[in-house]
């Protein structure tokens, strides 16, 4: 005998289609998917695959039983209800089995095999699909056993609960096997699992918790039949796997109301939409699936095949007793899902009005790097996608929804964003827009940070609060993103972290959350000079949930030194291990000459290079707690004659030319350092040695005679004694400066340009150094000019007055001056050689298939 055809079979659908990217409206699985502990337990209980399960289940009838407020002695576990059904109609030699329909195929295909008489129990579309409970009683004989959907399949229609309770009280001669696969999407519904003698439930689990893979079900039953049953049915029907995944889905009430809000709401939105669709009536339904029938003449089977070729699958209903090819039914998918159906139905059955609301968003095509942690380099791969579309004639924007860095940077409308995606701004030769990073978090204590949006400063947050106010936060990431992505091609997104950070994903907007907003296929990114790439590759994808895994395209290896093709045997593992293709192999980049994106590259000795050869001077950079924008710096990396070196201790002060304080987020506090570690005398004994001290922004506070906070901005002292080698005062304001400048350093003549990004406003009567087109004037000097500070950042990026300021230490040293510029802090071929190495490492075809392009 030819087997039903069920929903959900996504085998035939491939073999029908010859692709796999369909989206399954046949099936009727909880939208939101399966539980995000479900691969931990998978996981967890793969250990005990080595032992046969145990055959009685019994910590998953326990829980059943708890749930249910009943004893683990009225129930049976089963490898899903279908089992159990076909098990349960075997054992009754009955007068009858009434089978009300349409129904689910099933019901009436066992009842034939249990070899009693079959009677079908028509519900009508006059009646709307409701079955007449009190119809139904007057044709039931003694002995009859009847088979109540509740709610009923394929209609989502829940019978009257009150009448069904009331026709199994008064006929107690009548066995009743009532199917509640979807009764868990009704809020406030009622089980009848062990309320009464003539009853029996199935209870599947496969539907809502979306695990129709795994097969796990089970039924409730007067204790006399517990034994009969567990006779027929194979032994060790229920996986050791299953049991553990059954256990922990009834344990977690919030995954329940969750799913229940979730869908009703989808439920009610699409029958509103579906209902504009000429020539279809659409049934109310009250869980998650919709029974839908064509206008005479249209054929529901036809409308597959149509459907099928815009990748969209449906349940023809034409084999369910009582209805006919022109029935059809549709699952209640996620929003984005039941608007890819609504758009292919309205094109074969084009509708008199769409709603707005419904209207298919035109989304960017975008792609999304994610680390395996931080600092693995995405931010730089970043920049290299986006000056590779560029260089291939794609408009191209990046984006970081949330970033954390001291380094900061002012756009030509005075909104501060971090200083990675102005790099890959520059990387797709754009002006920097602060819509590139709405959010930046800048650490001004360890469990605090100042908060940026949309370019300004909202205040300082602790952890907590920051966290009670992602919702905000969301809302304006969402729409910054809108707005900017609508004006590209294509947009390159960055993470932050790790996607697999546990800890952190409840409060995600960075990774995987954006992701799914941006419709951003995922390439996860991993350094293998830091070892552990592959494991980590493997680690994340375990304890990603599944929707988040989905997001997943691919691996990308950074920083590898070698030979690519040794590392083949560890890509075969990772893709049979998570299904996913390493998509490239880019290697180490030496000295690449693109500014870092935050202080762990700082931290971990990215300035340390080398000492020059011959003649050169020596910058000694204080390594303050609080540093920010140290990439003020970074152009003397690429002078040959400068040694720039980091330093953390006084002693390794000696052999310093000119010592630089940076700037700092916590003024006040990195001047207690400098005390507490002895920097204080050290630098004002080399000041008052002749030797050059300068300060930028927060160091040139430092410099002044004191910095006072008494709004308490950085700290709760009310002020603090500078290093007193400038005159000057600062006081911190709540109001933060954020001005771009450009203009003439007075004593050399070179054009500087740059921005400020501070709270503190200084003053001093000496002559300023820097004289702005705006008629403004910033920076201060001593007498000698050996020590002076400025609130410029990215004034040594002019080539003309770093190589003034070089040659004037030369001099001073004894040197000659060079008189002309030995290195041009021109990013451009940076970029350049970065995009060849990144595209010659890359599947750049399947970079461009993720992006649709």
């Amino acid at each position: 005998m030819q087997r039903q055809e069920h929903g959900g079979n996504i085998y035939k659908m491939t073999l029908d289609t010859e692709k796999r990217d369909f989206i399954d409206f046949s099936a009727n699985i909880n939208p939101l998917g399966a539980p995000e502990w479900l691969r931990s337990v998978v996981n967890r209980e793969l250990e005990n695959i080595v032992h046969y399960p145990d055959p009685d289940s019994t910590s998953f009838c326990q829980a059943i039983a708890t749930h249910h407020g009943i004893s683990p002695k009225n129930v049976v576990a089963g490898n899903g209800t279908a089992e159990l059904m076909y098990a349960i109609l075997r054992l009754f030699t009955t007068a009858r089995i009434v089978v009300p329909v349409p129904s689910y195929v099933d019901y009436y295909h066992a009842a034939q095999q249990s070899g009693n008489e079959v009677v079908c129990f028509p519900i009508s579309a006059q009646d709307g699909f409701q079955l007449q409970v009190e119809k139904l009683a007057k044709i039931l004989n003694p002995r009859d056993l009847v088979i109540i959907a509740t709610p009923n399949n394929p209609t989502g229609i829940l019978p009257d609960p009150a009448q069904i309770r009331q026709l199994i009280e008064e006929r107690e001669d009548v066995w009743f096997v009532i199917d509640e696969a979807f009764l868990d999407f009704i809020p406030g519904s009622e089980s009848l699992a062990g309320r009464y003698e003539n009853v029996i439930t199935l209870n599947s689990m496969t539907k809502f918790y979306a695990l129709p893979g795994l097969r796990v079900g089970y039924c409730t039953c007067p204790q006399v039949f517990k034994d009969k049953i567990k006779e027929i049915i194979p032994p060790w029907s229920v996986n050791s796997i299953a049991q553990a995944v059954g256990v922990a889905a009834l344990k977690d009430r919030e995954f329940r109301e969750r799913s229940i809000e979730t869908v009703q709401k989808l439920r009610a939105d699409f029958y509103i939409e579906l209902q504009r669709i000429p020539g279809l009536t659409v049934y109310p339904s009250q869980v998650n699936y919709h029974l839908c029938r064509l206008s005479e003449g249209e054929e529901s089977g036809l409308l597959r095949e149509k459907l099928l070729a815009h990748g969209i699958a449906i349940r023809p209903c034409a084999n369910f007793k009582g209805l006919d090819g022109h029935y059809f039914r549709v699952a209640v998918r996620n929003r984005e899902e039941n608007s890819r159906f609504i758009q292919a139905i309205s094109e074969i059955y084009p509708p008199q009005k769409t709603a707005k609301k419904w209207a298919i968003k035109k989304i960017t095509p975008a792609l999304m790097l994610q680390g395996t942690c931080s600092n693995a380099g995405k931010s730089v791969l970043a920049a290299a996608l986006c000056r590779i579309l560029v260089q291939d004639g794609v408009s191209v924007a990046p984006f970081k929804s949330q970033n954390m860095s001291l380094n900061s940077f002012v756009t030509m409308d005075g909104g501060e964003m971090g200083r990675a995606q102005v790099v890959q701004a520059q990387a797709a030769r754009l002006l920097p827009d602060w819509r590139m990073n709405p959010i930046l978090l800048k650490p001004n204590s360890d469990i605090g940070s100042q908060v940026i949006v949309e370019g300004h400063a909202v205040g300082n947050m602790t952890v907590r609060e920051y966290h009670r106010y992602k919702s905000t936060a969301w809302e304006k990431v969402c729409r910054t993103y809108d707005g900017l992505s609508s004006g590209f091609q294509a947009m390159i997104l960055e993470g932050a972290g790790s996607p697999g950070e546990v800890n952190l994903k409840q409060h995600d907007i960075v990774n995987m959350r954006m992701a799914e907003y941006a419709k951003a296929p995922v390439l996860l990114v991993g350094d293998i000079d830091r070892g552990g790439v592959y494991a980590s590759f493997v680690g994340i994808m375990s304890v990603l949930a599944e929707w988040e895994r989905n997001r997943v395209a691919g691996f990308v290896v950074n920083r590898f030194r070698g030979d690519a093709q040794l590392l083949q045997s560890a890509h075969t593992y990772v893709k049979e291990y998570t299904g996913k293709d390493v998509l490239g192999v880019v290697p180490y980049i030496p000295h690449l000459g693109l500014p870092e994106e935050d202080s762990v590259s700082f931290k971990e000795g990215i300035f340390n290079r080398e000492k020059p050869v011959g003649e050169h001077i020596t910058i000694s950079l204080v390594n303050l707690p609080h540093i920010s924008n140290f990439t003020d710096f970074e152009p003397f990396l690429d002078e040959p004659d400068v040694h720039l070196q980091v330093v953390s201790t006084v002693d390794q002060l000696a052999g310093s030319d000119v010592i630089i304080l940076p700037g700092s987020k916590n003024v006040i506090g990195d001047i207690q350092f400098l005390g507490e570690y002895g920097f204080v005398g050290a630098i004002r004994k080399f000041a008052e040695d002749g030797g050059v001290v300068v300060g930028v922004c927060g160091g040139y506070q430092m410099l002044g005679q004191k910095v006072s906070d008494p709004h308490a901005i950085e700290s709760d002292m009310f002020s603090v004694p500078g290093l007193r080698l400038l005159d000057i005062e600062t006081e911190i304001l709540p109001e933060k400066n954020l001005l771009r400048k450009q203009g003439v350093h007075n004593a050399s003549g070179a054009v500087v340009a740059g921005y400020e990004i501070h709270h503190g406003i200084s003053h001093g009567e000496s002559d300023p150094l820097f004289i702005f087109d705006d008629a403004s004037a910033c920076g201060h000097a001593n007498d000698s000019g050996s020590v002076w500070g400025v609130y410029l950042h990215g004034l040594f990026d002019a080539d003309q007055f770093r190589r003034w300021f070089i040659d004037h230490l030369r001099v001073q040293k004894g040197y000659k001056a060079v008189g002309k510029i030995l290195h041009s802090h021109d990013l451009e071929p940076a970029f350049d050689h970065l995009a060849d190495t990144v595209r010659a490492s890359l599947d750049m075809d399947r970079v461009y298939t993720l992006l649709g392009m």
